[in-house]
């Protein structure tokens, strides 16, 4: 199969990439290398540095014909939206607009959109909270991605084809940028690792999902081979606070120092984790590695890294 993928030099998008490829997939990135590293990008896939806002991306598209486009490229930053939601909205709204319509006018038939779940719901909603809940997003990226959501649904119903919407809970893992709005894991482990003292947003006692970057990548395949459309929660349902995420890598690298607290960032929800029973129950997936065995297999990367 042809599959396009944006963001394919980033976190998240390069595990997705390489799992295509080994698979023996076609595959064409895009990726502006905002936050993606060039690196990072199989040596077997078609890599082209441009942003999703081009006007180019659709003839590119029209001359590789992907069967199937997975958009993860995204401005991914809670902070940065808060502090400049116009920008948030050009890349993920009007970029995610580009990339649906130069989908569908080079002919593909699928597109499987990486969304949020743990910016989506906002705050008191139950939890896990299911894709039934109401969705009140708490910040600009929040907003931003719920709007892409809308307007693949459209896209998808009107020209007949087949859309799904990932909404991630709290991806860790391999590869993360330390300075990426989710990657508080990999914030605490590069600061531990270096001896550095870490920084806690508020009091700690905030709770996220935290999921696997291989068990997404799984989520993404099982997506790609599947015939329904639909919005999924891609999470554990696990209510992990901000301080046993500092505590556990604090064991992991026998940091003896110490964790100091800041001020809260604005747009953060209190509490966030997603239900993942419909993805069990309609795309056969579940996540199979434990936030404890994950931070292992991250502090293993982090330390040949450094």
């Amino acid at each position: 199969m042809k599959i396009l993928v944006t963001g394919g030099a980033g976190f998240i998008g390069s595990h997705i990439v390489d799992a295509l490829i080994k698979r023996r997939h076609d595959v064409m990135v895009v990726d502006n290398l905002s936050t993606g590293q060039k690196q990072n990008v199989h040596p077997k896939a078609h890599f082209h540095k441009m942003d999703v806002r081009s006007l180019r991306l659709e003839s590119l598209l029209k001359e590789f014909v992907p069967t199937a486009v997975i958009h993860l490229a995204a401005q991914m930053s809670v902070r940065v939206s808060v502090d400049d939601p116009l920008n948030d909205a050009q890349v993920n709204i009007l970029g995610s607009i580009n990339v649906f319509e130069a989908a569908r006018r080079a002919g593909s038939k699928k597109i499987i959109f990486s969304s949020s779940g743990g910016a989506m719901y906002g705050d008191g909603v139950p939890l896990p909270t299911s894709e039934t809940a109401r969705v009140l997003p708490a910040s600009p990226y929040g907003i931003s991605k719920l709007a892409a959501e809308h307007y693949l649904r459209y896209t998808a119903l009107t020209h007949q084809m087949q859309g799904i919407c990932l909404r991630y809970a709290n991806v860790y893992g391999p590869r993360q940028n330390a300075l990426g709005e989710a990657g508080v894991i990999a914030i605490f482990t590069t600061a531990m690792l270096g001896g550095r003292t870490p920084i806690i947003n508020g009091d700690g006692r905030q709770t996220r999902d935290f999921v696997y970057v291989d068990d997404v990548v799984r989520a993404n395949l099982a997506a790609l081979g599947s015939r329904i459309s639909g919005v999924y929660n891609i999470g554990t349902g696990r209510l992990t606070s901000v301080n046993d995420i500092a505590r556990l890598i604090k064991e992991e690298t026998h940091y003896s120092g110490a964790i100091t607290h800041g001020a809260p960032k604005l747009g953060e929800q209190r509490r966030s984790a997603i239900n993942p029973r419909l993805a069990k129950y309609r795309l056969h997936w579940a996540p199979n590695i434990s936030l404890e065995q994950g931070i292992k297999k991250t502090m293993e990367w982090f330390k040949q890294k450094n």
